[in-house]
């Protein structure tokens, strides 16, 4: 199946020209698997109202616009696990999708290093417009959908697809993947940090490199008061850096679920 949009937008949106399109899309819509993968920054289009927020070419395919091969890594995972995956198609610097609405670094005007020039000086009304037309749609689409299993009796468990660049502020990062978790239903979180630390070729990070706590929005927002299991997934970006590596990894997270799914479930 194909990704299509799966949230009407009225075209008199003051942030998205008729002609874009919407923030959020699904792939395998209506999926049977137990898995709902999630993509907060797998997009980094910009409305063309906000003028690509005074940035280059350069500047928006850095990993500051979006987590790098996740759009390709969460298409290729649910057609080998039968999923569906709820993307986000704009980028993080118009608003991050990952973070709650009116934090400070929800819409930055600095990321790593580099001036954001469109997002400077934003007052509360045009960020709540970009809210109305980007987040809100995103996380009302999981919302939807983890209503529509719920009533059919399908079992949800929130995988979150993120990817991080190998170095930041100079520090380099050595984790090929790491898995975040907190509060909720961290069960599952625990079980692939199992099923991934049994590889002896990896480096698996567990919080890290960055740990989940009160900045991350979407896993803790569904999951959390729902009490479904869940895990947020971090790839290092240069492993997604061509098809091959993408490939790798969607064959890998697929046999990491499924393996861990079968080790919370025990024996039958």
């Amino acid at each position: 199946m194909q990704s299509r949009p799966l949230v009407a937008r009225s075209s008199s949106s003051p942030i998205l020209a008729s002609h874009e399109p919407p923030s959020v899309a699904v792939h395998n819509a209506g999926a049977s698997s137990p898995f709902l993968l999630l993509g907060d920054h797998a997009g980094n289009r910009i409305p063309e109202s906000l003028g690509q927020l005074g940035l280059d070419a350069t500047e928006r395919k850095r990993h500051i616009a979006w987590d790098i091969g996740v759009a390709e890594l969460g298409v290729r995972l649910a057609d080998r696990i039968g999923a569906s995956f709820i993307h986000q198609v704009y980028s993080r610097l118009v608003i991050d999708c990952n973070r709650r609405p009116g934090a400070p670094d929800s819409i930055p005007a600095t990321s790593d290093k580099t001036a954001i020039p469109g997002n400077e000086g934003l007052d509360a009304a045009q960020a709540e417009l970009r809210a109305a037309a980007i987040l809100e749609p995103y996380q009302k689409a999981i919302s939807d959908e983890i209503d529509r299993r719920a009533k059919l009796g399908q079992e949800t468990i929130l995988i979150a697809l993120h990817s991080f660049t190998p170095n930041m502020s100079g520090l380099d990062r050595p984790w090929h993947v790491g898995i975040l978790h907190d509060a909720g239903d961290n069960r599952f979180a625990r079980a692939m940090l199992e099923v991934l630390g049994s590889d002896p070729d990896l480096i698996v990070g567990d919080n890290e490199p960055y740990s989940m706590d009160t900045i991350d929005f979407t896993i803790p927002f569904h999951a959390y008061p729902r009490t479904l299991p869940y895990a947020e997934i971090e790839i290092r970006q240069d492993l997604l850096a061509v098809a091959a590596g993408i490939e790798e990894w969607s064959e890998r997270l697929g046999r990491v679920l499924v393996a861990s799914h079968r080790s919370l479930r025990g024996p039958r």
